[in-house]
């Protein structure tokens, strides 16, 4: 099987996200997608809990059918999440499959400079996915919207309105959480 991986903070997941993903399924020569949450932030930044992030995923992943899973590599490697670690582990336990990289476009430029990312170039192709306001010429046919999971958290502890930014079931997880209000570290 072909699989495409898409990891992320996903803190939390939005809608660009969920149109990343549908995108990569529909144009990708892909069966499927996993989601792949981090465990911990590879630059120390500040996350809700796994355990919410990988909830909040399942959410936003049950409306884009059968193709989308979600994957829990992260929490079970422990420690700062590194994606060439990741791809490693997911050849080693599933070497029936092959395996992409989706990225957006706004670190292309970026992966030379991660740990292990010319080794990680040569291991898996890349899936590019255009994003708003990334020059992503000749990378991605489309450009996603400009939606930012860190907009997002300042706009839920600023008690902003982020009904369209995400989804439902996403954002009624996060309200009965508790997540992301005014003063939290996950920002």
């Amino acid at each position: 099987m072909r699989v495409a991986i898409f990891g992320g903070s996903f803190n939390p997941p939005h809608v660009a996200h969920q149109m990343a993903a549908l995108y990569v399924l529909e144009t990708a020569p892909v069966d499927e997608l996993w989601l792949v949450p981090a465990a911990r932030h590879a630059f120390g930044k500040n996350l809700a809990p796994f355990e919410d992030r990988l909830a909040m995923c399942r959410l936003a992943a049950d409306a884009l059918g059968p193709r989308v899973r979600i994957s829990a590599i992260e929490r079970d490697l422990g420690g700062e999440s590194r994606t060439l670690k990741t791809i490693r582990r997911l050849q080693q336990d599933h070497p029936e499959h092959l395996f992409s990289l989706v990225i957006g476009a706004d670190l292309v430029g970026e992966v030379a400079s991660w740990q292990g990312g010319e080794e990680l170039q040569r291991t898996v192709p890349f899936i590019v996915v255009g994003r708003g306001g990334v020059g992503s010429a000749g990378q991605s046919a489309v450009v996603l919207p400009a939606i930012s999971s860190t907009q997002v958290r300042r706009d839920l502890a600023a008690g902003g309105d982020v009904r369209g930014l995400v989804p439902r079931a996403v954002l009624d997880y996060i309200s009965v959480h508790n997540l992301y209000k005014a003063g939290e570290e996950s920002a």
